[in-house]
């Protein structure tokens, strides 16, 4: 089925090339017969590499490699297909991954455990690993530092934009790069929270302070993004670090030095974080939800999570309904701690409800207004301690019905 672009679609930015990057696109016809389907990178030896997966206990045979291969700590190629997830394929999905990276390694004149997979797709059928295997060395002859784009659009499957963010910043007086491409659109929530997405810096960093920084930036990116509640069996996250840019020594464990790096990094991830909300399967509003005043930063980060997973506040959204006794709810089904008489309740920047009940003289109509536009402010102050939390949603429209009761055809 053809799926409008997002109302809430953002450009792809300019996308410089990484020292010691190359990547490519290709119409493998693994699943999509108009399209590109097949991305592969290549990395200069010595490249380190961290990772973020999926915590679903049913992941695909791509996540098991790359969980496997990353103990190693260094990368030199990647390789992707659209269309198809390699998941729930038993022995066959396993043996696809082994033979994949043999001949992608046999190709570049690397380890076989220096190669990582990704997939993405419809869940259950065998990757056609003959079709995939027989395109690699076609789509490495089109290897190009200047690629971006096209590998943004490849790696897409329901997306209807593609998702790329980059910053530049300082470790000593150098200046390294970060580019990071995602794809996304349903089954996203976190642990970790998306999808699957790849950055690269040509920055030199250890791969234990590199996991440090990546496992860092999640936390307060991905996983704080919710389209439908569903924790894909593929999520993927992988950064890697050529070390092409001259610098000072980054430490085994990182440390201050990295402090802007780390800055960098968290604005690439969060970023592309927001575009997946952005681009949530028949979206047409973006949804902030800050919760203050819970007893912990854990308990704020639950309650925020129950009111944007809740199908009710997510409808109302969508209908431009300014229910606010529909977040009440979604707050105290959380199993979090909450005081329905010391709750209070804004949307776009007007309080709504305190102390149990609406607030006396309260005027719907700036409310209603503020819902009516592509994005929407959820505040919820729970008045028991200091804890606070933000995450981002979607609203849930019939077009995620549309979209997803026709998927695999």
């Amino acid at each position: 089925m053809s799926i409008p672009v997002s109302p809430l679609a953002l450009p792809l930015p300019e996308m410089p090339p990484i020292a010691g990057v190359a990547c490519a696109s290709h119409a493998a016809g693994i699943r999509y017969k108009t399209r590109d389907d097949l991305t592969v990178f290549r990395f200069v030896p010595g490249t380190t590499v961290a990772g973020v997966f999926t915590r679903n206990l049913c992941p695909g045979a791509p996540v098991d490699w790359c969980r496997a291969a990353l103990k190693g700590g260094k990368a030199q190629a990647l390789v992707v297909n659209a269309g198809n997830a390699n998941v729930f394929t038993g022995r066959a999905g396993r043996e696809a991954c082994e033979r994949t990276a043999a001949e992608t390694a046999k190709l570049l004149g690397c380890k076989p455990k220096e190669v990582f997979i990704a997939s993405t797709g419809v869940i259950g059928e065998r990757l056609p690993t003959d079709v995939l295997v027989g395109a690699l060395p076609a789509a490495l002859a089109k290897l190009d530092a200047d690629a971006w784009a096209s590998a943004a659009s490849s790696i897409m499957t329901t997306d209807t934009f593609p998702k790329g963010a980059t910053r530049t910043a300082k470790i000593g007086e150098a200046t390294v790069t970060i580019c990071g491409i995602a794809k996304g659109s349903g089954m996203i929530a976190p642990d970790m929270a998306t999808m699957l997405s790849f950055v690269a810096t040509d920055a030199k960093i250890p791969a234990a302070a590199l996991q440090k920084l990546l496992s860092k930036g999640t936390a307060k990116s991905f996983n704080c993004v919710t389209v439908d509640s569903d924790t894909s069996t593929s999520d993927t996250l992988l950064l890697f670090a050529t070390g092409q840019v001259k610098h000072p020594r980054v430490p085994a464990e990182g440390g201050a030095i990295l402090k802007d790096f780390a800055r960098a990094l968290g604005e690439v991830l969060h970023e592309l974080a927001l575009m997946v909300a952005r681009d949530g399967e028949g979206a047409q509003k973006l949804i902030t939800i800050d919760v203050t005043g819970a007893v912990s930063a854990k308990s704020a980060y639950r309650i925020a999570m129950a009111v944007a997973n809740s199908p009710l506040v997510k409808t109302a959204i969508a209908g431009e309904d300014a229910n606010w006794g529909r977040i009440v709810m979604a707050v105290g089904k959380a199993g979090e701690p909450a005081d329905r008489d010391k709750l209070s309740i804004a949307v776009g920047g007007t309080w709504m409800a305190r102390e149990g009940g609406v607030i006396p003289g309260y005027d719907e109509t700036p409310v209603v207004a503020h819902m009516k536009g592509r994005e929407v402010e959820i505040t919820v102050d729970i008045g028991l301690g200091t804890g606070k939390a933000r995450v981002w949603t979607c609203d849930l429209t019939h077009g995620y019905i549309d979209i997803n009761g026709s998927y695999r055809s």
